[in-house]
């Protein structure tokens, strides 16, 4: 990475992480070469997640932002969704929830 470091970067514990979370390639094909780091692509994402405003107004130090939101809708459903299925899975427990906590605050309801 050449460039300064955000608060939102991932750490490299929390890369480990996010890299074993996602999908192998199908069929052992992984297709054409990545044009930038999957790394630098989830600091945008996490950016993005952290500080809101649109797709177009993530820094220009970050990889472009249609590539960033073409691989933020890819794995939006596969690995944001289904990571912590796996996780549970991992650790012998029921991949679905018996609970759920929703706070107040996450909640909007009309008076």
């Amino acid at each position: 990475m050449s460039r300064k470091p955000y608060p939102t970067d991932l750490t490299d514990r929390e890369w480990e992480i996010v890299r074993a979370a996602m999908p192998p390639a199908r069929s052992g094909r992984t297709g054409a070469p990545r044009r930038y780091p999957l790394r630098e692509i989830w600091n945008a994402i996490f950016y993005q997640a952290k500080n809101g405003g649109t797709w177009r107004a993530l820094p220009h130090d970050f990889p472009p932002w249609p590539a960033v939101w073409q691989q933020y809708r890819r794995w939006r459903h596969n690995v944001v969704h289904e990571a912590p299925v796996g996780v549970r899975a991992k650790a012998g427990r029921h991949v679905r929830p018996s609970a759920t906590i929703s706070d107040s605050r996450s909640i909007q309801v009309a008076e």
